[in-house]
């Protein structure tokens, strides 16, 4: 499935008028946060991550931490995110087509255990497609569950402009 969208989303009142009845949405919206990470200032980061994470699931000091310590290895922030969109490539410093779009799709053990989705996204920046976890609640929504969003953290390809070899 590919998910567009025509703007991205910018603030946490945007992100809650998501539909989060369907996985690829919220999947998606995780991209568009890691997109806006700003190590200088995570709390608007933090805010949206624990709406996508839900109440149930509190975000701890460490945790925190662990995503802050994974955003600014290899200086990558920047760029993580938007190795996720459709076009961008280490080749065009993981500039994006517009209009966005991600690629996700049902992982192959996509329904092994009910009530939980897996999701692979694709990222211009590596070889193979990256899994996240949601869980369906009872409020018929779904959730990022637990750090299941980590493995969509992980390092990708550097960018062409600041490879040294030919």
């Amino acid at each position: 499935m590919v998910i567009k969208y025509d703007k991205l989303t910018t603030n946490l009142k945007e992100l809650k008028e998501l539909d989060r009845k369907n996985p690829y949405n919220v999947a998606g919206a995780f991209i568009q946060i890691i997109t806006d990470f700003n190590p200088k200032d995570t709390k608007d980061f933090y805010d949206k991550l624990q709406f996508l994470v839900g109440d149930n699931q509190p975000l701890t000091e460490v945790m925190k931490q662990n995503i802050k310590d994974r955003m600014l290895q290899n200086d990558k922030y920047p760029y993580i995110g938007k190795s996720y969109y459709k076009g961008a490539t280490p080749e065009n410093d993981y500039t994006p087509q517009e209009p966005y779009e991600i690629e996700i799709k049902d992982d192959i053990y996509v329904d092994s255990e009910a009530g939980f989705k897996k999701l692979t996204l694709k990222s211009g920046g590596a070889d193979t497609g990256r899994s996240i976890m949601l869980r369906l609640a009872k409020d018929n929504n779904y959730y990022i569950w637990s750090d299941s969003f980590m493995g969509l953290l992980m390092d990708i390809k550097p960018l062409e402009s600041t490879n040294p070899w030919k």
